[in-house]
């Protein structure tokens, strides 16, 4: 396994499962903080945007001041869920853009309600064995741009891309006890 102990890995902590992404996080030997402020976003060599409800978020991270700088951040994230939302270039439904950090047209609650939730083994590209992925009211990517790497689908739906050193993913996998999905945010650094 990599040594990541020199670095920071920042968790947004305005909604979602801050704590389970930290627990992952330290798990792969980095260090990790819970983002509140724009000044802690200095400290990071990366960041995860947790779940949550994208529209709320986003007014939190303008409430606060990350938004504006959060939008010129250039080093690694990983969004999940909400996260993915915020990355996405193109929401269908008219949703206002968030971060527009990647090339992807998503939908929102694409697999559902709440009660709709589930767990499948998804396979990923670049990992050895099936991910335990957990999709909890999940948006999916419709359309990617020609520099995204789509890594996994389900049911022909894109759940986790790449540009460049951002990820975009569908599902919780802070939610497993599987920390793979996080390796691939930390092998960026």
């Amino acid at each position: 396994m990599a040594d990541y102990s020199r670095y920071t890995v920042g968790v947004l902590a305005l909604q979602g499962a801050v704590t389970e992404h930290i627990s992952q996080i330290e798990s792969l030997g980095a260090k990790a903080i819970a983002v509140k402020q724009v000044e802690q976003l200095n400290q990071l060599d990366a960041l995860v945007l947790p779940g949550g409800e994208s529209t709320a978020m986003r007014r939190l991270m303008e409430a606060n001041g990350l938004f504006e700088r959060l939008k010129t951040f250039d080093k690694p994230i990983l969004g999940t869920c909400a996260g993915l939302i915020l990355l996405a270039d193109e929401i269908i439904g008219g949703e206002q853009v968030h971060l527009a950090k990647m090339a992807i047209k998503v939908q929102r609650n694409a697999f559902g309600r709440q009660i709709d939730s589930f767990q499948t083994p998804l396979t990923v590209s670049g990992l050895d064995k099936p991910f335990p992925a957990v999709f909890i009211r999940a948006p999916y990517i419709t359309e990617v741009g020609e520099n995204v790497e789509v890594l996994a689908e389900w049911q022909g739906n894109v759940v986790l891309a790449k540009q460049g050193h951002f990820f975009a993913c569908a599902f919780h996998p802070e939610l497993t006890n599987d920390n793979r999905i996080m390796a691939l945010l930390l092998a960026q650094l």
